[in-house]
């Protein structure tokens, strides 16, 4: 019982601190309690050098080429393509799987498993950036890549 006595008097003897505290505040009073001790202001400067090393680049057969050094960029797409709500088929054969999509100045075309190919003014690049995967080869010819690509 002496235990929880002492603690209800330290309270109430904290509580009658603070509402003196907040008295003295409003009347414009500000305490003259212990200064904050003073923080460590930010070391001196010193220069950084940014130019890159001689070995900060990839060896060169690493280094993804960029959209300058390329015609377009080619992909397999394997599952039905779903455009507007709807399954986009073939115009030619009516296929609608297995589409290789290439991406050439902004525009990307279709091209069938059976070679049928046809500009999709639906896609963009920012579709094509956001289903294919990372490059992994380069092509002379468009017809290499889509042999590589096995269509």
């Amino acid at each position: 019982m002496a235990g929880s006595e002492r603690d209800r008097r330290a309270q109430r003897r904290a509580r009658q601190e603070q509402r003196e505290r907040s008295r003295a505040w409003a009347r414009g009073e500000r305490p003259s309690g212990p200064a904050r001790p003073a923080r460590p202001g930010p070391g001196p400067v010193r220069e950084v050098s940014v130019a890159p090393a001689e070995g900060d680049f990839p060896p060169e057969e690493l280094r993804v080429p960029s959209r300058d050094e390329v015609d377009g960029l080619l992909m397999r797409y394997a599952g039905p393509l779903v455009l507007d709500g709807a399954v986009r088929a073939c115009r030619d054969c009516g296929g609608y799987r297995d589409w290789l999509v290439l991406l050439r100045q902004d525009n990307v075309w279709l091209r069938c498993p059976a070679g049928h190919a046809s500009f999709e003014p639906a896609l963009d690049a920012v579709w094509f950036n956001r289903n294919s995967g990372p490059v992994d080869g380069r092509h002379p010819t468009l017809e290499a890549g889509i042999e590589h690509l096995g269509g």
